[in-house]
């Protein structure tokens, strides 16, 4: 497997705190959404840090390693740009699956928008396996998976948490980014124990951890990135740390950013609970020791799976085939309304679906801002009553467009003519390949200050 890289003290770099990232004291890396990158046009801020000296790792959201289809070569090559641009020393995606349906199961083609779970049975392990093997040889540098939080279980498991990590790095020699936040998370929404899930991985394999915040509400323990992190969290992670001395910890922040204060604390909390762990660790295990072996793979991060108690059994079609029936199933039903699937908790699902929605209008009122300012207050109903009977089939920015077309099509006639008109230019103005003319784009400007003066 080869030793991994020691990254120290990181927090996840977003363009809302790069200031307060680029003068906070002792962080010695940063971590950056890949597809939020474009390798020509890198943000100032990073450049700046690279400069530094600071690392830079890609951390990739929409691959779908956990999916029935074999990796997109595009996504691949993508997240190889990013790590070539960045000079990083790895790069990290997550256990899960994101979109479903397609060619496969001769269904429609769903997006999550999303990270679901992968069901931990030996059909989606081997499908796994094999997914993350091709991701590894395509890669020019070594990858490490997430552990994903979850808000449903699937039926009919055959495999803890930690077996299931376990294996994967056993058969494959991939590293593991273990989130401390989502083992907090699986243990109060699916009883999985904490400590029972780090006794079982191959705590060698680890290349680095997050710690993120989140809250619980009515039993359910929502993974926000957008709320301090939780004692038990912390806890978690002086635990993993006794057990071994982590590579790297990243503080993860995605949402209603604090003050420069209140991150910097959030670090130093971090550091207190490692070194609190490190303090008090009897476990022999260290980064790079020997007391479980995974499968061995190159330097660039290629696993072969031909290390001791390895597998190299391949997902044969029809293995992909069952596996993308089953999360087309449960993707149609969390984002068209379909039946639940046998064996699932409906409440916990609906818990899920309406989750999923959320961040939908989230994340496109992100990606077209002007939609919120256009519509106002009825933005976020109005987008939530369209997720509920229009599935996303491609990305947010064709989801923007979708919503604004549907709109404009089912608007009552009552309707003020001037929001009608400002949200009809902001369609015609991004639904081509490139914008309208200056004089179209004035236009839009004016409506839309038009609809901001009669509020």
């Amino acid at each position: 497997m080869g030793r991994t890289a020691r990254l120290g003290t990181g927090i996840g770099w977003r363009p809302e705190i790069a200031d307060v990232v680029e003068r906070m004291p002792g962080i010695d890396w940063v971590e950056a959404v890949s597809e939020n990158l474009c390798p020509g046009h890198l943000p100032d801020s990073l450049l700046r840090l690279r400069e530094r000296g600071v690392t830079v790792v890609p951390h990739g959201v929409s691959l779908g390693l956990g999916g029935a289809e074999r990796p997109d070569a595009g996504r691949l090559a993508a997240l190889t740009e990013r790590a070539e641009v960045l000079g990083s020393p790895l790069v990290t995606e997550h256990i899960a699956f994101v979109r479903a349906g397609g060619a496969l199961t001769a269904s429609p083609l769903l997006e999550a928008g999303h990270l679901l779970p992968v069901p931990r049975t030996r059909d989606a392990l081997d499908v796994l396996c094999e997914n993350v093997r091709i991701a590894q040889d395509a890669l020019p540098v070594p990858l490490a998976v997430e552990n994903i939080a979850a808000l449903v279980a699937w039926p009919d498991e055959e495999l803890t948490e930690g077996q299931f990590l376990y294996e994967l790095a056993d058969r494959t020699g991939v590293r593991l980014l273990i989130d401390v936040a989502n083992l907090h998370t699986n243990h109060v929404n699916l009883g999985a124990d904490p400590a029972e899930a780090l006794a079982e991985l191959p705590l060698e394999a680890v290349a680095y951890v997050h710690v993120a915040g989140g809250f619980e509400r009515d039993g359910v323990w929502h993974d926000s990135h957008a709320h301090p992190v939780a004692q038990p969290v912390l806890d978690i992670l002086t635990d993993l740390a006794s057990r071994v001395a982590p590579p790297g910890v990243l503080l993860e922040r995605d949402e209603d950013f604090p003050d420069g204060d209140e991150l910097r604390g959030e670090v130093e909390a971090i550091r207190t609970a490692v070194a609190k762990g490190r303090a008090g660790g009897t476990a022999a295990v260290g980064c790079g020791a020997a007391s479980r072996t995974p499968g061995a793979g190159s330097g660039s991060g290629s696993g072969s799976g031909s290390g001791p108690g390895s597998r190299s059994r391949s997902a044969g079609d029809a293995v992909r085939q069952r596996l993308g029936l089953a999360q087309a199933a449960l993707l149609s039903a969390l984002v068209a309304g379909t039946p639940v699937p046998e064996g699932f908790d409906r409440v916990r699902l609906g818990v899920q679906a309406r989750a999923l929605a959320g961040k939908r209008a989230d994340v496109v009122g992100k990606v077209a801002p002007e939609l919120p300012v256009i519509l106002g207050a009825r933005y976020r109903p109005a987008f939530l009553a369209y997720a509920q009977g229009s599935p996303m089939t491609g990305g947010y920015r064709r989801d923007a467009l979708d919503f604004a077309a549907h709109v404009l099509r089912t608007a009552p006639g009552d309707e003020d003519p001037a929001v009608r008109r400002a949200l009809r230019e902001w369609w015609l103005d991004r639904s081509g390949p490139v914008p309208r003319a200056r004089r179209p784009g004035a236009r839009l400007a004016r409506a839309t200050r038009r609809v901001l003066l009669r509020r």
